[in-house]
């Protein structure tokens, strides 16, 4: 039913197999080893694309996560336009919630695939989807530590493959390798997601983003700890792999967007530092003037006009007359008759004071 599944699955772990076995031989466990860890390799490469789209969209969604709070907050009690609204904010941003589950997503089925292509190798067996008699039985013979890829700690016959069906219940003489690679894959998979959960904004932090992170920080290790029991060596193999891979590809893509929201926040901060002029900077011919250069403008066209208005009086910009002539002297008549009055006249009026001018007609 799910052949649309298994022969992709099946094809690219036999292309891997081929080239590492001709290295090691075909029927060397190294060689089944690395062509499972490589086609973990293909399938992740696969998804890279989509996997760097999943963190652009994340890191969107915590940037206008206060904006989604406040919609919650006011249509709490009305669902419909409260996810009305959600939707119509996230097309606004460019983001799409399913992008961030679709390399989760896409996985599944490979997992699925592959638990089931290495549960079909069983003596005797014909084929194998791509794999004939020949490379049924080379992945029979092939032991890692006397154990087979197929085997696992407990066979479940619900299952069925190859040896679920020979010999169902547990088989304690798996443990030995099948134990330590489920400490490792569950240990891989907790640094993983605690990876993950660190790149996470506080402000956006919901009821369901805590869930979230008790499940992938907690549950999943412990399921693998507990379901890896059940799981063929093979299958083990490929989920440490796969959060290996997941831990590199975190590192490198979280790096390169650090360093590009970094280089967009320097060149904003250059941005606004390039809106004033530089000292002693002129205007190009048709360049329009910035803001700081209107206001400089502005006061200039001012003390200009200033300077209009006291050529039209007759006197320059600090109060000076054009003939050079000071006004300092009848300043000086002045106080003194204004001391003269203050006195009440009792003392003597200077002679020059009161004095008609020379120019004045006579009667």
């Amino acid at each position: 039913m799910l052949d649309f599944i298994y022969y992709p699955v099946s094809f690219i772990l036999w292309c891997w197999h081929k080239v590492f076995g001709f290295v090691f031989g075909d029927d060397n466990a190294i060689a089944w080893v690395l062509g499972i860890v490589f086609l973990t390799f293909t399938v992740r490469g696969i998804m890279f694309k989509p996997f760097v789209n999943q963190v652009r969209s994340m890191k969107k969604m915590q940037d206008f996560a206060p904006e989604l709070k406040k919609i919650q907050k006011k249509y709490a009690n009305d669902r419909q336009r409260q996810a009305m609204e959600m939707q119509k904010l996230q097309r606004e941003h460019g983001v799409n919630p399913l992008g961030s589950c679709l390399p989760m997503l896409l996985q599944i089925p490979v997992f699925i695939g592959l638990n089931h292509v290495l549960r079909m190798f069983a003596p005797g067996k014909e084929s194998n989807y791509f794999f004939d008699a020949e490379g049924v039985r080379s992945y029979v013979d092939a032991k890692l530590f006397g154990v087979n890829l197929g085997d696992a700690i407990n066979h479940v016959s619900a299952l069925g493959g190859g040896a679920a069906a020979a010999e169902p219940g547990w088989h304690w003489d798996v443990a030995p390798v099948a134990i330590p690679l489920m400490i490792v894959a569950s240990v891989a998979t907790h640094f993983t997601a605690r990876h993950s959960v660190a790149r996470q904004n506080p402000a956006s932090a919901t009821a369901q983003t805590a869930m979230m992170n008790r499940l992938t920080l907690w549950i999943f290790p412990a399921g693998v700890l507990v379901f890896g029991a059940f799981f063929p060596i093979g299958l083990l193999i490929y989920w440490l792999a796969n959060n290996c891979w997941t831990l590199m590809q975190q590192r490198l893509v979280y790096t390169k967007i650090d360093k590009e929201e970094e280089a967009k926040k320097a060149e904003a901060k250059e941005k606004r530092t390039n809106l004033g002029p530089k000292p002693g900077q002129k205007p190009q011919v048709g360049q329009k003037p910035k803001p700081a250069q209107q206001q400089k403008k502005a006061a200039d066209s001012q003390s200009e006009g200033e300077t209009g208005s006291a050529k039209a009086a007759g006197t320059s910009k600090n109060g000076t007359p054009k003939n050079g002539k000071s006004q300092k002297s009848g300043n000086s008549s002045n106080v003194k008759g204004g001391a003269w009055a203050k006195n009440g006249g009792n003392q003597q009026r200077p002679a020059t004071q009161g004095k008609k001018t020379q120019g004045r007609k006579r009667r």
